[in-house]
């Protein structure tokens, strides 16, 4: 890092990255992103810094800051926006009073002795390649300040022409979208209080028809559980730029004299070589700040047993299954919805937390003591944030919902919010799970939530999803406190709540609540745009999927699952036995692989055709590699019209020969058109073909013309 012109100037460097901000601009202004600067003199950063005068405007052109200031003439949508009574000082404007520069770090105070408030900009260039902001803004005068924003801006060059957004819906969550950014604004807004299905907090920006391997891309993701907004924009004088924050509701946020509010931190990362590369930055981001970072990132292979049993709980019925799980290879037998009280269906008993002593008599401790005498470690599924009002818990204390007494509330799911900031509330939940893991020998957690916000009001009557984030935050914190070994899954109605800062204290993530192998090659693709495999839940469900009725085969379903935290979701109880013998096969192949299926980097392959998707990872030192090759439906191409190009794998070791060989997950199925997929495939007199870093990259390797709805799996091996 080096400081320039009379210290107005920071100069942030990483390996192929460089950021300069402008600190002497009142709010740090981000005046470069991009491509490693080598050696750069003051009359470049003084260059970098220049913005002409724009007819018909002002007349100095305010910078676009990581705040914008109306009150500076700046036109992009305000950092900042709030009053105090009366709705006086409605634009602040801040002079810079300090700055602090170490190891790639930088803070800014910053003040305005008119409105009295300060405010601080961290910034931070991390050596896992992402560019890391937060803003403060603390209230230091005698009266309410009322902050309606505060958000993170960052400015993207005129080259960056294509926008990349992901959207979704429940059970169809991480859809990839492109279009134009060229002119006008786009936005998503959430209000849901996670992270939503709908829109993931995370957006890129990219030069026009970049790719997986090709083209510069700025990507930047929101890392908060919570409402968010997201803003694309280009204003009329062609500059760009990306905003991204949390969501206020009318109220929410209330600065009394000395109070202060922190926006979430918003993680940044550029590559001038395509997607897949700026993805490996935030992979970076998250596997440096998991729970459990210094401990191996191999994750075991679990059953849940929600499609397999529902509410349907039965002691010896579950005893068997954790048996035929343990021969299958199973490591991890979790206990899904239904353990609790009255709980028979999603109609009651939320908030009751104690074991149902009509199905489990001698509480969970037999169940357990069998599954973990089977090798096993043992998870539960729980869903504190909720209540049902049909409940122990609403029947004594209706009013520690999340909801406004004024109105009828509205249910999601037969269930309402609870008030975690209300701490008697927060305080009965804590206890009630805190016994759950005291008394009972559970590893695992699988943290549900299920509902929505919907009008989620504190007790004083504001607005309530902003500190009803923190409190899930604190709750799961003191219970990590608590019991440091218990690993928790973040879930909500599948992939609701996925971001970053969750991931800070659970271990993995439930990437949707869909398990067609189908929808999860796009699903599980999407979400590597910001997340790395291990984190990423994946199951094996049954041959006829729960949420589309669609049938795969085993090679299929297990094709698709076999990169991320492996789970099967499924009755084993009634698979014939070579379809059991499938499984284990199956399961142990991952178990032979996961070492480098959870640590190499995740990498994704254009598409040569709309019907074909591939993935796979490289080892860091790219000494070997495992790949997808999927074949996908098209109505209007019949068998005989399909057709497969050869599969470009750039990144590889250009000078170095790699070994093909073809990981059979299952001999029953033939997925290709003539047993294509069989490994003389991939071999000539006898011997596995070998192919040059090079050729891959460039040629690309023959690919088999495989049926619909089909994959098959490579390993390449250093030779």
């Amino acid at each position: 890092m080096s400081l320039n012109v009379s210290s107005r100037f920071v100069h942030l460097r990483q390996p192929g990255v460089s950021v300069v901000v402008n600190v002497d601009s009142g709010v740090p202004v981000i005046e470069y992103w991009g491509k490693e600067l080598e050696s750069v003199s003051d009359e470049d950063f003084l260059a970098l810094a220049s913005r002409p005068r724009q007819p018909g405007g002002v007349d100095v052109t305010a910078p676009i800051a990581v705040v914008p200031q109306h009150s500076d003439g700046c036109f992009a949508r305000p950092g900042l926006a709030g009053h105090r009574p009366g709705g006086r000082h409605f634009a602040p404007r801040f002079l810079t009073a300090a700055t602090e520069t170490s190891n790639n770090f930088l803070r800014t105070t910053s003040n305005d002795p008119a409105a009295e408030l300060i405010l601080s900009c961290e910034i931070a260039l991390r050596d896992s390649g992402v560019l890391a902001l937060r803003a403060i803004v603390t209230n230091v005068g005698q009266t309410r300040y009322l902050l309606d924003t505060l958000t993170i801006t960052l400015p993207v060059p005129t080259q960056a022409q294509e926008l990349i957004t992901l959207t979704g819906k429940w059970a169809n969550e991480f859809e990839m979208h492109r279009q134009d950014f060229n002119h006008g604004a786009w936005t998503a807004e959430n209000r849901t209080g996670r992270t939503s299905h709908e829109h993931p907090p995370v957006v890129w920006a990219t030069q026009s028809g970049a790719s997986e391997w090709s083209g510069e891309v700025w990507g930047a993701h929101l890392a908060w559980s919570g409402n968010h907004v997201l803003l694309a924009e280009v204003l009329t004088d062609g500059r760009k730029y990306l905003q991204l924050g949390e969501l206020q509701m009318a109220g929410e946020l209330c600065l009394e004299p000395q109070g202060s509010y922190s926006t979430p931190e918003v993680v940044a990362t550029y590559s001038p070589g395509g997607l897949t590369p700026a993805s490996w930055n935030l992979h970076r981001n998250v596997r440096q700040n998991l729970p459990r970072r210094n401990e191996s990132s191999s994750r075991k292979v679990l059953l849940n047993t929600w499609e397999a049993v529902y509410f349907e709980h039965n002691e010896d019925k579950l005893k068997d299954l954790a048996n035929l799980a343990a021969q299958v290879g199973i490591e991890r037998f979790v206990l899904d919805d239904g353990w609790f009280s009255s709980r028979r269906s999603d109609k009651s008993s939320l908030g009751d937390w104690w074991v149902s002593p009509e199905i489990y008599p001698n509480g969970l401790s037999p169940l357990i003591t069998h599954v973990r005498a089977l090798g096993m470690d043992f998870g539960i599924w729980v869903e504190p944030e909720m209540v049902n009002p049909d409940s122990e818990l609403f029947r004594m204390h209706p009013d520690w919902v999340l909801a406004s007494p004024d109105y009828v509330p509205v249910t999601g799911r037969n269930q309402l919010v609870l008030n975690l900031n209300h701490q008697p509330a927060y305080q009965f939940i804590f206890a009630q799970l805190d016994k759950l893991l005291t008394e009972n020998e559970i590893s695992f957690i699988k943290w549900d939530m299920n509902r929505p916000h919907v009008q989620a009001t504190l007790h004083s009557g504001a607005a309530g999803t902003h500190e009803q984030t923190l409190a899930v935050y604190r709750l799961i914190d003191q219970l990590r406190a608590k019991h440091p070994k218990v690993e928790i899954e973040s879930c909500a109605s599948g992939g609701g709540r996925i971001d970053h800062e969750i991931l800070r204290r659970t271990d993995r993530v439930w990437t949707s609540d869909c398990n067609d192998a189908l929808d999860r090659q796009r699903i599980q693709r999407g979400a590597s745009m910001f997340i790395p495999n291990e984190v990423m839940g994946a199951h094996i469900g049954s041959n006829k999927a729960h949420t589309t009725g669609r049938r795969h085969s085993w090679q299929f379903r297990g094709a698709t699952a076999f990169f991320g935290s492996l789970g099967v979701e499924l009755d084993i109880s009634r698979l014939k036995d070579f379809e059991r013998a499938a499984l284990t096969k199956i399961i142990a192949l991952h178990k032979q692989h996961r070492q480098l299926l959870h640590s190499g980097n995740t990498v994704r392959f254009d598409r040569a055709t709309k019907t074909q998707i591939s993935h796979g990872v490289y080892a860091l030192d790219l000494s070997e590699a495992i790949v997808s090759f999927a074949q996908l439906p098209n109505d209007d191409l019949t068998l005989t019209d399909l057709e497969s190009e050869p599969l470009r794998m750039p990144g590889l070791l250009a000078e170095r020969k790699y070994q093909i060989s073809v990981i059979n997950l299952a001999d029953s199925d033939s997925q290709s058109v003539g047993d294509l997929t069989s490994a003389s495939t991939f071999t000539a007199n006898g011997k596995p073909l070998e192919y040059s870093g090079e050729q891959l990259a460039n040629e690309g390797l023959p690919m088999p013309v495989l049926i619909p709805e089909s994959a098959i799996l490579l390993h390449l091996k250093c030779v």
